[in-house]
Order: structure tokens, then C-alpha cells, then sequence
């Protein structure tokens, strides 16, 4: 009999001790016989007789129960219970859940079994409610808002350089971190016994050696997310100091104590200067105020400037100038002014909520002093006054109507026009499961002309607005548009793909005439798209709030990412006016010289229109597709061994992704084992991509490596498990196996990035945590987030920093794999070519073949969360 248990309960914990109960039902004989708990090689639906492969002992034990009033005394059902006795070397029960909480075993299952099954009287019967049991401890995270409160503020700074370092005015400057567990398991509940370890080096008068160290609190332990605060003791007036931090968790069990450590967080310079400038005075102007500990309204909005003066601290009188930020964005924001006194009229936020200003005085003799801190909340933005999910009726359905479902102004639902094998519903939409899209045009009807619109104008052309929607394009042959705004003879705005550019482009339209329109363009940076993925596509008209038009511009965000600068209308055309679109909002087809085409094929989906230009921070949120602050994400691409027979890898979704054909020798598939593959000339491929790699996705694969035929791989080598070709010699990402040392195996994650002649320009990596599991099947999962946030520093100039965009991720199990520092992937990467299981590309060549076995590969488009890998990759919700 197997069980089997996935690890979503145990992140993040220590395995102190470990108990496997099952209940005991029946028993062929009243005599006691031996009893084996096992451990197995994971079980699936291509599971066949004899079973998974036997790996380890768990432990026995000589039992007979359920035989009731049969056996004297009597033998009612019962629990048996394992458990490690120190006494028999050869139970470890213990030892194999902590690897299976540490991440190391991706799926535990366990076998019970006679000792002897050629004796009739050892069987037995059991329940299927067995349980696993463990005492356990929280595993330390590293700690979070590390830094020195430089003054008698109360924010604390973080700087990574010390060429830049802090300047701190007080010679005992507060350090602060925020203790963590490794794994936050309920949300809001107080979670293990930790403390703050505080580590301070001096690095201005010899080389970096420690000078002070602190613990918080002093006694005792406090939970998670505690944030520590303490003042170091006296330091050196002019020394260079770098700050680092740890958590530690304490427990204790069973008459034993012990602790655990994270890793350290990375450093923070810091330069003691009693006699720098102290921190300056801000006061604020419209629309913004300060918050207070009991007051804080919310004024203004994103995008909207406030005033804010600055002037010297009482103790300063040689103020020569200021440098300011919002600390929500990166050092490369940074601006500074000139003058003792000075007000600044355009502090604008980009994001609701609150905000922070952090404002340096700079005295005559060039020194920066300590910076203050003005806190202020930024008022919700006004949102869509359009939206249409396309949800409203399913495939086949007489629903002929896309309700707006947004709250502001007023509504203008769609109606969908040439209705039957032209214009309808599609399963295939951007939020999974049980969504819907607008299907255009995508039929054997080659007329071609169905469109949906609404009756009146959705958004007023002639002030700013911003539009956005997710594009699933199936051909190319022509221009096809996804959203427009008709006047009398042209559109005001169009959001489309341009088979003369071959790219995505968001337009303006001079003026409204019906001979030789001038069209005023932005024009998305890559290439031609490719067909049949989801693309997201955003269109922001900015009139900077006045009348004057020559300041006028468009822009173009692809996926989240801005397409180039801004476009001066005015600059391109002096005969361009904002002129106001008099028809209705047009989804899939254009307005031309008066005459209606250009309609779109294939899907749209999630369309929002804004009466004001969004940021680029919010459109890098609409980007993400959040539902109660979770990204959306659709299963694209699913490829099941289980399913398959003969030479395919069968794809069971219903996108039109092509089976993976096997290679003609070295592949094969096992009804027992799945794909396998021989690590010599074996492989499966197909044409990809699947989804839009310069946007967000996700990919996850099923493996079992080889350890016999790694183990004769020389040292260096990697293969790959699964990856998309994006030249000739190079993975547009990929993910895979490297052998650094032998017997020592390694998970890894990786995105390439080429030039036009095939030359890597950027690449990134995430490398597993600990050794890589071998026969035994693992669930490798990566992710590429396009819009997460990183802090990028100039390798030639530490201080000089900027926030980018685009991360991966590195999944074993359910367990999030430590990133390093290249882990940031900007380039908008899209591969082409073969999409292939077993073997990839890299260094020019293409080989890198995988000895293993493979049971499934799926793709979504989407970046998944923690959560979201534990409850759709690995099948289970975390607690």
C-alpha cells in the first residue's frame, strides 16, 4: 500500500522528529509479524506493476491487529506507529523528512509492506488515512529591512557601496532588521522564536575587521517579522563602517536546545561624520501633507506633482544645496537643486499609497549630510472607465453582448457584430481555467470582417487616456488591429500589429480626414511577434494636463515594458491636433479613409480604457494581471508521457502547441518510467514558442535523472531538461542539469539573449540550492517574472544604481531557490525554433543531452507565485 505526501506543510521547517502512523484494520493470522515501512520511488498515473522502485528502509515493526474477538486477548483495529529507534542504525525516518522539508526530495512516498510477502499470515490490511507527524522548528530567513537610521530619524538606509556610503551624524547610530522565518506559513501569525544578530566591520583604517557586534532582543525571542532596533556602541568619528545582519531560530525538544542560522544579508556602507550637514526641514505645499501616528489622508494620485520646500537644519548654516527621491524609486532618480531655501514643484509619485521623500542637505565644501525623511500617502488613481473581461458567454452561447464592468463614468458595453463564424467566444483566455475571450475572425470563413464595438465613445481622445489589452494574434499577412477609436473619415487612436513594420504599434492620427492621414507613430523595439501567444499591449496619450499640443505625446508599452521614449506628436507632424473620436470604441478593426478593415484574427481579451495616462509602474501592474494581488496566469502548452504512445509526446491543452516528436534514436517512451531519454542522442522537439517570452511565463517539468550515466559525464557538463531554442547555439531559456564536481549534481534556471548575429548580449541564472536529487523524480519549476523589480549597479561605478525589470525564479519542489546577483533579465528575449525535451542549445552548439527520464512538461504564460506552484504545479495548497 502507498502513500504519498507533498512538502507544502514542511517549508521552511526544521525536522526535529518524525512519526508515520497507519491504521491497522485486519490481519490474516493473531500471531505478530514483521512489518516494513519503505520508502519508494514516486507514484503517477504510468504507474505499473511491480510498482515504484524500493530506495530505503523507514523503519518495521511486529504487530497483528484487527482480528477483534478471534485472537485472545482480544486484537481490535489499531494505529501503528513509526518511529526512529536509535538502537537499529538501519531506521531513519527522521532523517529522510527533514531532506523532504529541506526541498531535496521533491514528493515522498512510502510503502507499507510485509517483511515476507511469500508468508500468508504477515498480510494485513490498512486504512488509507495514514499520517505523518513531525516536531519541527522555524528555519531562520534572512532578514529584511537591514539598515543604519542615521540620525534620530526613523527610517533606515541601506547603501551598497562604499565609494557612496551613508553619512551618519551620530558616533552610536541605530541599526535595524526585521527578523524572518524562512517560510511565512500563515499570514499575519506569529511564527517561530527568533533574534537579530548584528555584525559591524571597520574598513577605513586596515582592511574590513569586525568592530562590534549586538543581539535583539537582549532575552528572550521574538516571531517573525519583528522589526530590531539598537544603538551601536561608540564608533570612530570619520570612520568607514559596513553593516550586516542575520536571524537566528531557537528551539527546543525532548530535553534538547539548538539554534539555527540564516545566511547573512548582503552589507550596508556607512560613514560617521559628526560635523556633516544634519537632516534638513521639509515642509510640503499642494496637494500633499504629512503623515502623523494619527493622521494620514491620502491626497493627490499617481502621477500627480506636489510641492515640497526644503530648508537647512537649525544647526546648519553653510546649506548650499539638496538632493532628493522618492525611496519607492532607485538611486538613478536621484535629483538635486541648488540654494539654501528651495522649493520643488514636481515631487511626483508614480504609485498610490505611502510614500517616502528623502531629502540631503549638501553644505559649501561639497559633503552630504544625513538625509530626512517626509512621509506622505498618495490618493488611489481613478480607475478604468472602461473594462471588458470578455467573460460574459461561452463558446456556442447566443450571447451577443461584453458587459463594461468598470466603476467610474459611464458604462458602454460591446456588442460582438457579424456574429456565427466571424466574431464570438473562446475558451482559450488569459485568466485560466473556466475564462473566456473575444474570438475574432479565427475561422474557415476568409471574409473575415467581425468586430465588436460599442455605441458611443468609451474614452474622450482629446485629454490623455491610456489603453491597454491582451492580444492573441494568429496571423500576420496583414495589419490587424486590436483596438481603435473612429471619427468621421479616420481613427483618432489605433492598437495594432503592422504587417509593414512587422511590429506592434499604438498610433495617433493627425487629423480626421479622409485623404492622405498622417499617422503619428510609437513603435514597439523587437521584432516580429510571434503567432498564437498572448501578448499584453498598452497605448498611453499624455497632454501633461494643458492645452498646449506641442508637448503632446504617445507611447507604447509592450508586455509592461516601455517601447522607446516618449513620442513628441508635435515634432512629427505640426499639423497633428488632439481631435476628439465621435464613435464608438472599435475592438478588432479600424477606420480608414472612411472605410472600415484592417480586423483583427485571433483572440483579445481583459481591454481597459483610463481617462488619464498610467505610469510606468502601473502599467507594469496591469501587466501582471492581479486578482486580490495574485497574477494571473493560463496553461498554454502541456505535454503528458502517461498519455502518449509510439513517437509523440502528446499536448493535451486545447492552444494549438505541437506534439514533441521523439528523436530517431535514443528517446523512448516507458509506460513505467515515461520519456526516456539515453543522455547520448536522445530527445523530443517541436516548433516553439508557446507564450511570449518577453512578457511573464512559467515552466515546470517532471525528471528523473540518471545517476549511472551522469556519473560518467565528465565534470562541467550540463544538460538540458527542457528549454526554447533562440539561435542556433543558444536556449532562450532553459531548464537544466550541471555536474560541477563529481557525483555533485545541480538544478538551474537560465534565459540567453542574442543579437541579430546569433551573439549572446545578456544572459541570467538561478542555480539550485542544494545537490540535485538522481533516480527519483523531481519537480523542476522556472519562472520569469517581466515586471518584478530589481536594483541593477554599474559594475564601473557601484554608487551609480537604476530599478529594472525582469527576474527569474528557481523552483525545486515548491521551494523558491536562493537567487543570486544574476538573477535580472531585461532583455525583451523572444526565441524561435525548436522547443525541445532532452537536449538544447549553448556555446554555439547544440547537444547537451539529458540521461533521465522525463514524465511531463507544462507552460503557462504568467509568472506564478509561491502559492501558485504549491496549489498548480506540485497539486496541493499550502496551510
Amino acid at each position: 500500500m502507498y502513500f504519498e505526501f507533498s512538502p507544502s506543510k514542511l517549508a521552511g521547517k526544521y525536522i526535529l522528529d518524525a512519526t508515520f502512523r497507519a491504521y491497522n484494520t485486519w490481519s490474516f493470522s493473531c500471531n505478530a509479524k514483521w512489518v516494513d515501512l519503505e520508502r519508494t520511488n514516486n507514484i503517477s498515473e504510468g504507474t505499473r506493476w511491480p510498482g515504484p522502485t524500493q530506495l530505503d528502509q523507514m523503519g518495521d515493526r511486529y504487530v497483528s491487529n484487527g482480528r477483534g474477538t478471534n485472537c485472545s486477548p482480544d486484537q481490535p483495529d489499531a494505529w501503528v506507529e513509526f518511529n526512529d529507534n536509535p538502537e537499529e542504525g538501519d531506521e531513519n525516518l527522521a532523517s529522510t523528512v527533514r531532506k523532504f522539508a529541506d526541498g531535496k526530495i521533491s514528493r515522498l512516498t512510502l510503502m507499507l509492506r510485509a517483511k515476507d510477502e511469500s508468508d500468508p499470515e504477515a498480510w494485513k490490511r490498512f486504512d488509507d488515512n495514514a499520517e505523518l507527524k513531525v516536531n519541527y522548528a522555524y528555519k531562520p530567513g534572512v532578514p529584511t529591512s537591514v539598515g543604519v537610521i542615521p540620525g534620530d530619524g526613523t527610517t533606515a538606509y541601506c547603501n551598497k557601496s562604499s565609494s557612496a556610503p551613508l553619512i551618519v551624524t551620530r558616533v552610536d547610530p541605530m541599526v535595524q532588521a526585521a527578523v524572518q522565518t524562512l517560510v511565512e506559513h500563515h499570514a499575519g501569525d506569529e511564527e517561530g522564536a527568533l533574534q537579530a544578530e548584528f555584525v559591524v566591520e571597520r574598513g577605513d583604517d586596515a582592511a574590513w575587521h569586525q568592530v562590534w557586534t549586538g543581539y535583539r532582543p537582549g532575552t528572550g525571542w521574538d516571531p517573525d517579522g519583528t522589526v530590531e532596533r539598537m544603538r551601536t556602541s561608540n564608533r570612530a568619528d570619520g570612520g568607514l563602517y559596513r553593516l550586516k545582519s542575520r536571524t537566528q531560530s531557537h528551539w527546543s525538544y525532548n530535553g534538547k536546545s539548538g539554534d539555527l542560522f540564516s545566511s547573512y544579508s548582503s552589507w550596508c556602507y556607512f560613514k560617521i561624520d559628526s560635523t556633516a550637514p544634519k537632516a534638513p526641514l521639509i515642509t510640503a505645499g499642494l496637494p500633499y501633507t504629512q503623515c502623523t501616528e494619527t493622521l494620514c489622508d491620502g491626497k493627490g494620485g499617481p502621477g500627480v506633482p506636489g510641492s515640497f520646500t526644503f530648508k537647512p537644519n537649525a544647526l546648519d548654516k553653510d546649506i548650499a544645496g539638496y538632493r532628493w527621491r522618492l525611496l519607492t524609486t532607485s538611486a538613478k532618480e536621484t535629483r538635486t537643486v541648488t540654494g539654501s531655501t528651495v522649493t520643488v514643484p514636481n515631487v511626483t509619485p508614480s504609485l498610490s499609497g505611502t510614500q517616502v521623500l528623502s531629502v540631503e542637505a549638501r553644505d559649501v565644501r561639497n559633503r552630504w549630510g544625513t538625509p530626512a525623511e517626509f512621509s506622505f500617502k498618495v490618493s488611489p488613481a481613478t480607475g478604468p472607465v472602461g473594462t471588458w473581461h470578455f467573460d460574459d458567454g461561452a463558446p456556442g452561447s447566443d450571447v451577443t453582448v461584453a458587459k463594461d464592468t468598470a466603476t467610474e463614468g459611464t458604462r458602454h458595453d460591446a456588442t460582438l457584430r457579424e456574429v456565427s463564424t466571424r466574431v464570438g467566444w473562446s475558451t482559450l483566455a488569459r485568466r485560466g481555467d473556466a475564462d473566456h475571450s473575444l474570438w475574432l475572425n479565427d475561422g474557415a470563413d476568409q471574409t473575415r470582417v467581425g468586430y465588436a464595438s460599442t455605441v458611443s465613445p468609451a474614452v474622450n481622445t482629446k485629454d490623455s487616456f491610456t489603453i491597454s489589452a491582451w492580444a492573441y494574434l494568429t496571423d500576420t499577412s496583414s495589419t490587424k488591429v486590436v483596438l481603435a477609436a473612429p471619427g468621421t473619415n479616420a481613427s483618432a487612436f489605433t492598437l495594432y500589429y503592422s504587417a509593414s513594420y512587422k511590429k506592434w504599434v499604438f498610433n495617433r492620427t493627425a487629423t480626421d480626414t479622409k485623404t492622405g492621414p498622417v499617422y503619428l507613430r510609437s513603435l514597439s523595439e523587437t521584432g516580429e511577434p510571434p503567432l498564437k501567444v498572448w501578448t499584453h499591449l498598452t497605448g498611453v496619450f499624455d497632454t501633461k494636463g494643458d492645452t498646449n499640443k506641442t508637448n503632446d505625446t504617445i507611447q507604447l508599452f509592450v508586455n509592461g515594458r516601455p517601447q522607446g521614449q516618449p513620442v513628441v506628436l508635435n515634432s512629427l507632424s505640426s499639423a497633428y491636433t488632439p481631435w476628439v473620436s465621435s464613435g464608438g470604441l472599435q475592438f478588432g478593426r479600424s477606420l480608414v479613409g472612411g472605410v472600415w478593415g484592417e480586423n483583427f484574427r485571433g483572440r483579445l481579451d481583459e481591454v481597459s480604457v483610463w481617462q488619464r495616462p498610467l505610469t510606468r509602474d502601473e502599467v507594469a501592474q496591469e501587466a501582471q494581471l492581479l486578482e486580490n494581488s495574485v497574477p494571473g496566469n493560463e496553461l498554454v502548452a502541456h505535454w503528458d508521457a502517461a498519455s502518449s504512445t509510439g513517437t509523440e509526446l502528446k499536448e493535451l491543452t486545447a492552444y494549438p502547441a505541437p506534439a514533441l516528436k521523439l528523436s530517431a534514436a535514443g528517446a523512448v517512451l516507458d509506460t513505467q518510467h515515461g520519456l526516456v531519454v539515453d543522455g547520448t542522442a536522445g530527445y523530443a522537439s517541436a516548433t516553439g514558442p508557446v507564450t511570449d517570452e518577453s512578457g511573464s511565463f512559467t515552466a515546470t517539468a517532471r525528471v528523473q535523472l540518471d545517476s549511472a550515466k551522469l556519473a560518467a559525464k565528465p565534470v562541467g557538463y550540463e544538460a538540458q531538461v527542457a528549454g526554447q531554442q533562440a539561435s542556433a547555439g543558444e536556449s532562450s531559456w532553459a531548464l537544466s542539469v550541471v555536474k560541477p564536481a563529481d557525483g555533485v549534481y545541480q538544478w538551474r534556471f537560465t534565459r540567453t539573449a542574442v543579437g541579430a548575429d546569433g551573439t549572446v548580449t545578456q544572459s541570467a541564472q538561478v542555480p539550485g540550492g542544494d545537490i540535485a536529487e538522481t533516480d527519483t523524480w523531481v519537480q523542476v519549476t522556472g519562472v520569469f517574472d517581466a515586471q518584478e523589480a530589481w536594483e541593477w549597479s554599474d559594475p564601473a561605478d557601484p554608487a551609480e544604481s537604476e530599478t529594472r525589470y525582469g527576474k527569474l525564479h528557481l523552483y525545486v519542489g515548491q521551494f523558491d531557490q536562493p537567487a543570486e546577483g544574476d538573477a535580472g533579465f531585461t532583455a525583451a528575449q523572444q526565441g524561435a525554433g525548436a522547443l525541445a525535451v532532452g537536449r538544447g542549445s549553448k556555446g554555439g552548439t547544440t547537444a547537451r543531452h539529458l540521461p533521465g527520464a522525463l514524465e511531463e512538461l507544462r507552460i503557462w504564460t504568467g509568472a506564478m507565485s509561491a502559492d501558485q506552484i504549491a496549489s498548480q504545479v506540485i497539486g496541493t495548497d499550502t496551510p
